[in-house]
């Protein structure tokens, strides 16, 4: 249920509204828009009384909100969510997810070395990437595959960012890391096979990093945003989607890359949206294709898999964009995003 306050409310009027709701023992979220404020209700609502909150001074009107995710939802936050990533360095411009500027998140699958990181890592920011993915901990469909470097990958990821520049996005599998993960990384990033996994996200909602939601192999995007309401309920309002490709019976392609979701997902949430199209697809010539029009479709910033030589990768090599294909993919996709209002070269700072 939401509370719409009328154009003008007052603060004071608001905090009625609030008082009231507690009182009969739900929580207040408060949403204040640019026109007007929006009051989300959370907790059991048959203990609600609707006329007395119509009757409020500044209400115009109650409604319910029908969807089984509240937090997550266009209705509770009719204000779009961007996420602020602090610069890497001290005279550093930060990142702002969620504006008019396209934020792209380029490296490798896995950490695999610290000259690696650090030689890649130079690159990426020179052609115009504006953060540094990377996976320590690897979640691999065999045990017998490689599965990181762990805290040794993590201080790699630590020491490009304080020499290089550009802010990290890794992977955190467990809950017990989480505190640990969350000292080296500016995002902490949950893979698609940790979509549901529960009591790691409600861990998550009480960091103070933000959170990217990888879609599951198999999951419908209300699950997605249910998995966001997980994060969001804890008190963690940073919570970014991902659309990195489901199973399907095709078989030319790794997965499906649903880019539909993109626009579905802005018009349900108000979270902002970012597309793997590395992933979507599995086979580097597909990549600058899809990640062009999930720029056209809206996405706010893609995760791309980039090294210095693909065919030698110890993860996700067949899908890997080199360093020159990823320089000449930055001018293309810079030209797409001004065609649909945005920008890509321009990602730091301000929305």
């Amino acid at each position: 249920m939401i509370v719409v306050m009328k154009s003008g409310a007052g603060e004071a009027q608001v905090k009625a509204v609030s008082d009231l709701v507690e009182v009969w023992g739900l929580k207040a979220h408060v949403s204040a828009g640019t026109e007007r404020t929006v009051i989300g209700l959370i907790g059991d609502e048959r203990l609600v009384n609707e006329p007395a909150l119509e009757m409020l001074p500044g209400v115009e009107k109650v409604m319910p909100v029908l969807k089984p995710y509240k937090r997550a939802s266009a209705e509770f936050h009719p204000e779009r969510t961007v996420v602020r990533i602090p610069p890497a360095r001290h005279g550093d411009r930060g990142l702002a997810l969620g504006g008019a500027g396209v934020v792209v998140m380029a490296g490798p699958c896995a950490v695999e070395s610290r000259d690696m990181t650090l030689s890649l890592g130079a690159f990426l920011k020179e052609a115009g990437a504006h953060m540094f993915r990377g996976g320590a901990f690897k979640p691999r469909t065999s045990p017998y595959a490689f599965q990181g470097l762990g805290i040794e990958g993590l201080r790699y990821l630590a020491e490009e960012r304080a020499v290089v520049g550009l802010p990290v996005i890794t992977e955190v599998m467990d809950t017990r890391d989480v505190e640990m993960v969350s000292e080296f990384a500016d995002i902490l990033q949950v893979g698609a096979r940790n979509m549901q996994n529960f009591n790691l996200l409600k861990v998550l909602g009480r960091s103070r990093k933000p959170v990217m939601l990888k879609r599951g192999l198999a999951s419908t995007l209300e699950e997605l945003l249910m998995s966001a309401e997980y994060v969001m309920s804890e008190g963690n309002p940073d919570v970014i989607l991902c659309e990195r490709g489901i199973r399907t019976f095709e078989k030319f392609t790794r997965n499906t890359l649903d880019l539909s979701a993109v626009p579905v997902l802005k018009r349900e949430s108000h979270l902002p949206v970012v597309v793997d199209p590395s992933h979507g697809v599995g086979h580097w010539d597909l990549v600058a294709p899809m990640a062009k029009a999930a720029v056209a479709a809206g996405a706010d910033g893609l995760l791309l898999e980039v090294h210095p030589d693909p065919a030698h990768a110890v993860s996700d090599g067949p899908q890997s964009l080199t360093p020159k294909r990823f320089k000449e993919l930055m001018g293309e996709l810079d030209r797409v995003a001004r065609a649909v209002g945005r920008h890509v070269d321009e990602g730091r700072g301000a929305p």
